[in-house]
């Protein structure tokens, strides 16, 4: 077998109890206080419990909390870029003693047992400039914090149940990161290059995964599923195009497609650290950092997310990133080029806006094929109902 990367901090996590223990558990867990997760809480349990945010055991308590906030560090000093939390309002906290066990829940299905280790109040504003770099509320991450519940509960989780949407979205998917560790050792990959997206796949993300394909043994296409913005395109029209695209275009032997659980916190330079750690715990040895990687609006500059790797030692992330411009297809060059190997005047360039692609779809026209695949383009205007 070959040799794996290690997760981060040295041991992959398994918070999912046996079926022994989750038996002698859940006959406790009614007599528990109960904690409603939303699609967040859900999302980063997922994670927790299989291991894609080791090492992390369960939410954040204050130490961990307020060093990463503050220096991008867990307390034991392990890089880590996005407080992982779980906020309640005034009220429940006041139900809840330290030390005590909780449910956590998903309306009447009992998800995990948490013990609660710590209780504290935080700044919003503050962890909305440090993580965030805006306090502007119209930052769909900013907009989510502040209006969340003013108290942190931090301690470790033990799960019962996955939540339901594990089960109902994409099961063929779901691949945890034990599971895609074992499919690489399987495959024999040594050198593995994850993609993050939220967003169907267009040419020049195809130009940038081949060209990284490249150089590694094989590819962890893996979108996005948990919870983003009411505007993206959902989750099942992006994976429907994933299919179509790989079906058609990729050897099947060297890419995996697999559902990535987390919901998008959209906060740039601190999510593609956040992201590149992740797929490090599922196993990739490189991750691709494109422009804007996990932006939104005017928020963060083109490049951030990949400078902000050049704070951090290599050996701290643990990840090869590997960093590309924008890329577009040239007519002249009749390629997918970007402007390090592209000397032509931009008229010569097919790109088209968010809305240019949405008008077009609307008035049933397919999308230019230098854009993206035809096959894409039928799969978003069946979506659009057109």
């Amino acid at each position: 077998m070959p040799a794996q990367i290690p997760p981060h901090g040295g041991q992959l996590v398994n918070r999912a109890l046996s079926a022994e223990a989750r038996a002698i558990a859940l006959e406790r867990a009614h007599t528990l206080p109960v904690v409603q997760l939303n699609d967040l809480n859900l999302a980063d349990l997922e994670m927790i419990a299989n291991g894609a945010l080791s090492p992390l055991t369960g939410f954040m308590e204050r130490a961990d909390y307020e060093s990463v906030v503050e220096q991008m560090r867990l307390a034991n000093g392990l890089l880590w870029a996005i407080p992982v939390t779980l906020a309640v309002d005034e009220a429940l906290a006041a139900t809840i003693a330290l030390g005590q066990e909780i449910l956590l829940a998903e309306g009447a299905r009992p998800l995990a047992i948490m013990q609660v280790r710590d209780k504290f109040h935080f700044d919003r504003q503050r962890e909305a400039q440090q993580v965030y770099r805006t306090t502007d509320a119209a930052h769909p991450g900013v907009a989510r914090l502040y209006q969340a519940g003013a108290v942190l509960l931090g301690g470790p989780i033990d799960l019962l149940n996955w939540p339901q949407r594990t089960h109902d979205e994409f099961p063929d998917l779901r691949y945890t990161p034990a599971q895609t560790r074992a499919i690489f050792a399987e495959r024999g990959w040594r050198r593995i290059v994850g993609f993050q997206t939220r967003n169907p796949i267009h040419r020049a993300h195809e130009y940038i995964q081949k060209t990284a394909l490249e150089i590694v043994d094989g590819l962890l296409l893996h979108p996005l599923v948990g919870e983003t913005k009411s505007d993206d395109i959902p989750a099942q029209v992006r994976i429907a195009s994933y299919k179509a695209v790989l079906d058609a275009y990729y050897p099947a032997t060297r890419v995996l497609l697999a559902a990535f659980p987390a919901a998008m916190r959209y906060a740039g330079p601190r999510e593609a650290i956040f992201h590149a750690i992740a797929r490090k715990n599922y196993g990739c040895t490189h991750f691709i950092v494109g422009r804007d990687h996990a932006g939104v609006g005017k928020y963060y500059g083109t490049y951030d997310a990949q400078w902000i790797f050049d704070e951090f030692p290599a050996e701290d992330i643990g990840i090869t990133p590997l960093f590309f411009e924008h890329t577009f297809y040239c007519r002249k060059c009749a390629a997918v080029v970007s402007l390090k190997t592209c000397p032509h005047d931009s008229a010569l360039h097919v790109a088209l806006s968010g809305t240019q692609v949405r008008e077009m779809l609307a008035r049933g026209e397919m999308l230019p094929e230098e854009f993206t695949r035809p096959e894409v383009s039928r799969i978003l205007m069946e979506s659009m109902g057109v």
